[in-house]
């Protein structure tokens, strides 16, 4: 029996930098699905947010049995060179070929557009949720905290703080050292869950480097981290409104795509 795979789609408003969680895309292992989500309210309210190309219908159920191309081209290609140094850096194993996978770990930003994916997680037989990350922000520290980035090693504890007082961003979350280096910043995509996570219970929130990949790395890359917390019965990660499809997709009509 396959399980279902979900990814979240956010997008970054230009102007005030702010994300918002606009998409769904889920997998169950013959059909991809992408619809919106209720956080696309939000997004338009606030920040003129308009569909994308790729999906201009907001109150439509789109379905392809090949990875969507707003997707795929967030992909890296296999026959790139530094391909099998890229897996490396998501700290997954070369044989992965799950593109969903992949784009989890990755976050499939890239510098010419305003989007990200993220992973729903589903507990392990523990109870637990576990989710990975790149630390953001890190081309804005100052080198001494890059110097301590590279020394840090796969498990070393990491700390969230709250900066209310950050010109910029007053709800910014940092991670930081046991002896308070700051070394980087939670995604802003995932702090709603975070803050919600640390308002129930901040004993039950670990925060652990997974893996630090050394220079020329691109920042982007650089310090992977590992949050897991072990969640009451009450809350299960990014079930919010905002992540909740636009419209019930039992009587959505359905778009078909075929692969470009």
């Amino acid at each position: 029996m396959t399980t279902q795979k979900t990814l979240f789609l956010a997008w970054q408003d230009p102007e005030s930098r702010s994300w918002f969680p606009i998409g769904r895309l889920t997998f169950d292992g013959a059909r991809y699905k992408f619809v919106y989500t209720q956080g696309v309210k939000e997004a338009q309210q606030m920040c003129s947010f308009s569909p994308l190309s790729s999906f201009p219908h907001l109150e439509q159920v789109y379905t392809s049995t090949h990875l969507f191309p707003v997707f795929s081209n967030r992909l890296m290609s296999r026959s790139r060179p530094d391909y099998a140094n890229f897996l490396q850096w998501l700290n997954i194993s070369e044989h992965e070929v799950d593109p969903l996978a992949i784009l989890a770990r990755s976050g499939g930003q890239r510098e010419t557009d305003s989007l990200a994916v993220f992973p729903c997680p589903e507990p392990n037989v523990a109870g637990q949720y576990q989710l990975h990350f790149f630390a953001h922000g890190l081309r804005h520290l100052p080198e001494s905290a890059i110097e301590r980035i590279n020394h840090l090693e796969p498990e070393d504890k990491l700390w969230l703080a709250h900066e209310f007082q950050n010109p910029h961003d007053s709800l910014a979350l940092t991670l930081h050292t046991e002896n308070h280096y700051i070394v980087g910043y939670c995604p802003r995509y995932l702090r709603s869950e975070v803050f919600e996570l640390l308002r129930q219970d901040p004993t039950s929130v670990d925060l652990r480097v997974e893996r630090v990949n050394l220079p020329p790395t691109p920042f982007q890359f650089r310090l992977l981290c590992r949050i897991t917390t072990l969640c009451n019965q009450n809350f299960r990660p990014f079930s919010g409104e905002e992540y909740q499809p636009l419209i019930k997709e039992d009587f959505a009509t359905a778009s078909l795509i075929s692969p470009a």
